[in-house]
């Protein structure tokens, strides 16, 4: 299966360098110099993961992103930022982007991990049909689809594999540390990165987000998944 990737990035050297990359990788690649582009060319032809620039000029990667969530909830977005920025990358995660990778980069990384999320993202048959069950909360992994109530609900890549994660290991604290690992598949790394899908995600199955009672916080060590009804 070819899968088709945007890449958005108003400096045409690296949007040659990692159009090549990824075109060596199997991928179908187009491009987008900036952020009004970038939208048209999802609403034109919806690709399978889109490459964003942080640092966009006129309608920046942020706004881009938010704008990507509100119309694809679902659509993989992997974020370039500035080395060193944390407070940009914490706020490109709260927008919605599934991961990031930081300036200067090397083009091979970027290529594993737009190639690890496509592998997330592409359904999967599993026996039973793989649904995960907890009350009125139910996460199909096949289909990588949850709904709350009989409501769907719109989680990106990265908040799906960790509610699919925290659902299968119920009951056991987990420090960010081994999130970012089990989840994430990074042995290093912004530990943010967890805060934020931990947050994000609480916004999204719980009833009182600021009092959880699914995913709980275990102070000093990290994060539980405790199922409805527990005692």
């Amino acid at each position: 299966m070819t899968h088709q990737v945007l890449v958005v990035d108003d400096d045409p050297t690296v949007s040659d360098v990692v159009r090549r990359y990824l075109e060596q990788d199997g991928c179908r690649v187009r491009l987008a110099a900036d952020g009004l582009s970038a939208l048209a060319a999802v609403d034109a032809e919806r690709p399978d993961l889109v490459v964003l620039d942080l640092m966009l000029g006129g309608l920046n990667g942020l706004e881009v992103c938010r704008r990507l969530r509100a119309g694809q909830p679902g659509l993989p977005v992997i974020m370039l930022t500035a080395l060193g920025e944390e407070s940009d990358r914490v706020l490109g995660l709260e927008v919605g982007a599934d991961d990031y990778v930081t300036k200067p980069f090397s083009p091979r990384e970027l290529a594993l991990r737009v190639r690890s999320v496509l592998r997330r993202t592409t359904p999967a048959v599993e026996p039973g049909g793989g649904l995960l069950r907890d009350g009125e909360l139910v996460a199909d992994t096949g289909r990588r689809t949850a709904e709350l109530n009989g409501r769907a609900l719109a989680l990106t890549v990265r908040e799906f594999d960790l509610l699919e994660f925290l659902m299968r290991h119920p009951a056991r604290a987990w420090s960010r540390a081994d999130l970012l690992d089990r989840v994430w598949g990074w042995q290093f790394g912004d530990q943010s990165t967890v805060t934020v899908h931990v947050r994000r995600l609480r916004e999204k199955i719980e009833t009182d987000p600021g009092t959880p009672a699914r995913l709980l916080t275990v102070w000093g060590v990290g994060y539980r998944y405790e199922p409805a009804g527990h005692a």
